[in-house]
């Protein structure tokens, strides 16, 4: 069950309401940079994690400046289109708010996901858009992010490599995804979207002894689900 924590009473909240009902995640972008950039892709975290849980999502832009920019940066970095605020007629009975805000931003009514400030010297449209969402991913929601060039040059290193295992691990047998792994990811994500977590229980999967590489494949791809980062792009590439 997904629980995410509302920044207004720093209580952890069940996402998805009661009979499954219709959930809105607003995504309240302050301008264009990486730190709308990241308020954005959380919102798309979240959309990600309640649509495997069966729940029905409508992702919403709420409150953004130079939306073109945004919207452009947001297709680039693998998150699926939000509808304009302005569209958004009266939802549904029974149906939920979740607004996706910056740190401090308190206009909005309702559930709030804090999301903490990203830092870059760099211009985000310069920035590999894959190496620039997994480089958010790595940290805590809550936590700032500083985007130095070292930090991006991990990121887009650690990027190509599992990119590199995946599509090694395909040109085996396919193999189910071990339950316990399986218990594992969905725990991660199911706390207040912790992909750093996730992170690591792929790090540890790589590793693991005994797993069939099918199994890393498999699991690779599962998660993937969650972070968007395109790990099965290099399947057939390899000679």
């Amino acid at each position: 069950m997904l629980r995410i924590s509302d920044a207004r009473t720093g209580e952890s909240v069940v996402a998805a309401p009661a009979r499954r009902a219709l959930t809105r995640v607003e995504a309240h972008a302050p301008g264009f940079g990486t730190t709308a950039l990241r308020v954005v892709l959380v919102a798309d975290v979240l959309v990600r994690a309640l649509e495997i849980g069966g729940t029905p999502v409508w992702p919403v832009l709420a409150g953004a400046e130079r939306v073109a920019e945004l919207r452009a940066g947001a297709t680039a970095l693998g998150i699926r289109p939000f509808e304009d605020r302005g569209d958004v007629g009266t939802e549904p009975a029974q149906s939920r708010v979740i607004h996706v805000v910056s740190l401090g931003d308190r206009t909005a009514d309702g559930v709030r996901l804090d999301v903490a400030p990203a830092d870059s010297a760099t211009d985000p449209g310069d920035i590999d858009p894959a190496t620039l969402r997994l480089a958010l991913l790595t940290r805590p929601r809550s936590e700032p992010v500083d985007l130095t060039p070292a930090a991006l040059a991990d990121a887009g290193s650690a990027l190509a490599h599992w990119r590199r295992s995946v599509a090694g691990w395909a040109r085996q047998p396919s193999r189910p995804v071990p339950e316990e792994v399986r218990q594992e990811l969905r725990a991660a994500w199911e706390d207040d979207l912790d992909t750093p977590a996730v992170l690591d229980v792929l790090r540890r999967v790589e590793t693991l002894d005994g797993l069939p590489d099918g199994a890393r494949f498999e699991t690779y791809a599962y998660a993937d689900r969650i972070l968007g980062l395109e790990l099965t792009r290099e399947i057939g590439s390899l000679t």
